[in-house]
């Protein structure tokens, strides 16, 4: 009976032991590496916009808008604000205010120029090149007697 306790004892002391031993002198095992942030450019894409076209005294129907912007991930990263809502509102601002929008009597309409001012109004307000691009995803009109009550 001595013999199987004496035997019992010597095992659980010799993995104790070994235990301590592999963790003492183990090497230093590779630390995890911390992830990489990967710079570039990120996308956003914004929820569509409706805005009122308004001619005559009258809502005469609806642009709705899906933006898509550009701007650098690591700004963005570092900065406390996002700028999506500078560009929805600098959207929203630059196409209700558009008076050479004419759904009456159309005509070719220079897109260009107007998202560059969104982004060059946003990069100002921002204080810095954030937005890098502004893109349009989808651009439809729908007149007020279009619209389902």
């Amino acid at each position: 009976m001595t013999r199987i306790v004496f035997t019992g004892l010597w095992i659980c002391a010799i993995t104790v032991l070994s235990s301590f031993a592999v963790i003492a002198w183990m090497p230093d095992l590779p630390k995890p590496k911390a992830e990489e942030y990967l710079e570039g450019l990120t996308y956003q894409k914004l929820r569509p916009l409706n805005i009122p076209i308004i001619a005559d005294g009258a809502v005469q129907g609806y642009i709705l808008a899906t933006i898509i912007f550009t701007a650098e991930a690591q700004l963005i990263k570092g900065a406390g604000v996002t700028p999506a809502p500078f560009v929805m509102d600098e959207s929203f601002r630059q196409i209700y205010e558009d008076t050479d929008l004419d759904f009456r009597s159309l005509k070719k309409y220079n897109i260009d120029k107007r998202l560059d001012e969104i982004k060059r109004r946003v990069n100002e307000r921002l204080g810095s090149e954030v937005v890098k691009d502004v893109m349009v995803e989808n651009f439809n009109f729908v007149t007020k007697k279009d619209i389902r009550s």
